[in-house]
């Protein structure tokens, strides 16, 4: 009787750095001599395929791994018996091996450490250490020398902490080989400040709308990288203080003119309007202007977006209350030598205008416990939800500039407003007597905001795939996919999502990838087995169609693939006719400039690292006489705007 093969060794997962030579291994056991042949995947038309590695016919598959893999070796007999092995996951890590011992032979040896940190009680705790090793390490946390028994993956999550989180961390890593431990991180709790009890409430809003707008991909300029942080948390505290948010990234200048269009038209008397940006800026005449992702190099005035503007439109819809926070350069434009001057203007209204920094100076990105932020915003979120008048609330973040040491001489905050009230952001919603208008707001609110259910998406074979939908911006779309149920004789289900339109990917740059996995992930404890990340849905004009590949290997019959199309319309900021614009793609020298961070070595990058010019636009002080002649006449209605003292 002719026996079947028998694979005694499987291929075993592994975690090495880039341009490790790796050897796979498979042992099988049959009549006759066998044959092998091994599979990974391939990217192909946007999506993978599990095709054969060229000229791989033998047990042993030597490979220098340059970008994270799977593997799988098929054997065969001269009968026609078939065996497939398990899949080998081969991580690659783009991360410092400076350390890695010169004849490692996959001993557990940890690439980063996790770090201390001081963290406010309630906020999302993350640590993550991670590992080189052949096979692949397991992990395992201790808090205070006792075992977390639930935290057995690189990285520690705890959703909401309190104070019985503090300690000290650490990581077991272990495998066959051996065992190694990480550095101790310590995790502290800020005290808890004494709140300060607010009078009873004098003043109320019809209701509060925000529209945050952030830029980090530029065309012609250097990208920036704290943005897309300082925009989601402070759009998170705006929603605890009531606040209807609408926040985008990477926005052409026609865009960001129409998403201005929208917020403008969600004010109205009575209600408070919130404006922020981040991202590259500028000064000239007197006036400051937001430098949109498609603004050519040299920039031009016409071509970006003056704030003043916005500004005279908020308030030509007699809010109760409009602030506006500005987190840019404000560099200079010289035109034939004329330095900006800042004209009296007609005081109106109450009105509050935050600068990141003084005349002429630029505004500073900062590496703060390994997340990139402004300088400004850093401390804007720190006291954002106290129940104060908005200009004390400006004053305690100016002074907490001040006084940090990295910008201290560098960069000042600079606050002016016509308030005449004592109005701040924590005043409640009082709404009677504008139902109407709260009504209409409350439709175009939800409309941008709305994302697609959850769908279940059973295929032929038997397998049912869950696909999930997050936001983590207003056109920011994520889609989960994890596989729920299989039959028995379906193996190593494996799910990928691609769209059609394909949306590009604003945080695949090198220097992003690791600083928001937390950020990525956000509300999902377990690892989804397919994440597909969607920008700019602004730019969509059809509807959206999201495509689930799943690859599976049956017993009988071997591998297969079968595909589900989900349409979910237009999700999110898509429903809103901001104009249909793509944002073009970073060019080469972003690419450089991105490329140069993400390969610091670590302790370059810890807290208190200041990158001093991420957020200038870098043509100004380049630009030739004569160049940037504004062309939609500004000065003309100069005395039409506020007096900001």
């Amino acid at each position: 009787m002719i026996g079947e093969i028998v694979i005694v060794r499987h291929p075993v997962n592994a975690c090495v750095p880039v341009c490790h030579t790796v050897r796979l291994s498979v042992l099988a056991e049959g009549t006759g001599a066998l044959q092998y042949q091994w599979f990974n995947y391939v990217q192909k038309d946007g999506h993978k395929e599990v095709c054969e590695v060229a000229g791989a016919t033998q047990p042993h598959l030597v490979i220098k791994a340059k970008e994270s893999q799977k593997y799988s070796c098929r054997v065969n007999d001269r009968h026609f018996n078939c065996k497939i092995s398990d899949w080998a996951h081969i991580t690659v890590l783009d991360v410092d091996e400076s350390g890695l011992p010169p004849r490692w032979q996959g001993e557990p040896h940890i690439a980063v450490n996790p770090k201390p940190q001081t963290l406010r009680p309630g906020a999302r705790l993350t640590l993550r250490c991670t590992a080189f090793g052949i096979p692949h390490p397991q992990y395992q946390w201790y808090r205070n020398g006792h075992l977390l028994s639930t935290q057995t993956k690189e990285k520690l999550l705890v959703q909401q902490t309190s104070s019985r989180d503090a300690g000290t961390y650490l990581c077991a890593v272990t495998s066959v080989l051996g065992e190694s431990w990480s550095d101790p991180a310590d995790v502290d709790f800020m005290p808890v400040e004494p709140r300060i009890q607010a009078p009873p409430a004098t003043f109320t809003a019809t209701d509060k709308v925000a529209l945050l707008i952030g830029n980090l991909n530029y065309s012609h300029y250097l990208g920036l990288l704290a943005p897309v942080m300082d925009v989601h948390e402070l759009g998170q505290l705006l929603l605890e203080l009531g606040f209807r948010v609408l926040s985008l990234l990477d926005l052409t200048a026609d865009q960001m003119a129409a998403a201005v269009d929208n917020f403008i038209q969600l004010l109205d008397t009575g209600v408070y309007g919130l404006f922020y940006y981040a991202g590259h800026g500028f000064e000239h005449a007197g006036r400051n202007y937001l430098v949109a992702v498609d603004a050519p190099q040299p920039y031009n005035t016409s071509k970006c977006v003056c704030v003043q503007r916005i500004m005279r439109k908020m308030q030509d819809r007699r809010t109760a209350l409009s602030v506006i926070l500005l987190d840019a350069c404000r560099t200079w434009c010289k035109q034939d030598s004329v330095p900006s001057v800042i004209q009296p203007l007609r005081p109106s209204g109450n009105t509050v205008y935050g600068y990141a920094t003084g005349e002429d100076a630029q505004a500073y990105e900062v590496q703060d416990r390994g997340k990139s932020t402004g300088i400004f915003t850093k401390y804007l979120n720190k006291h954002i939800l106290l129940p104060e008048k908005v200009t004390h609330v400006l004053e305690r973040v100016s002074e907490d500039v001040d006084s940090d040491p990295l910008v201290k001489g560098k960069q000042a905050v600079e606050v002016r407003h016509t308030l005449k009230e004592a109005r701040s952001l924590t005043d409640p919603v009082h709404s009677a007597g504008h139902s109407r208008e709260l009504l209409l707001r409350d439709v175009c609110w939800r409309r941008a905001n709305e994302l697609p259910q959850k769908r279940c998406v059973t295929f032929p074979c038997g397998a049912q795939v869950e696909v999930g939908f997050s936001a983590l911006f207003s056109n920011v779309l994520v889609v989960f996919a994890s596989v729920k149920r299989s039959e028995p004789h379906i193996l190593d289900c494996t799910v990928v999502l691609s769209s059609k339109p394909a949306m590009e990917n604003a945080f695949s740059r090198q220097d992003m990838s690791g600083e928001l996995d937390s950020l990525l992930l956000n509300g999902h404890l377990n690892t989804p087995d397919s994440t597909l990340w969607l920008c700019g849905l602004q730019t969509l004009e059809e509807s959206l169609l999201i495509r689930v590949d799943l690859h599976y290997t049956d017993g009988k019959s071997g591998r297969h693939s079968e595909s589900q199309r989900l349409n979910v319309g237009k999700p999110l900021v898509a429903s809103c006719g901001l104009r249909n614009k793509a944002a073009p793609t970073m060019n080469h020298k972003a690419q450089a400039h991105t490329a140069d961070i993400s390969h610091r070595r670590p302790h370059e990058a810890l807290a208190g690292t200041v990158r001093p010019s991420t957020r200038k636009a870098e043509c100004v002080a380049q630009t030739p006489v004569g160049r940037n002649t504004p062309e939609e006449h500004d000065e003309d209605d100069m005395l039409d705007f506020l007096y900001l003292k």
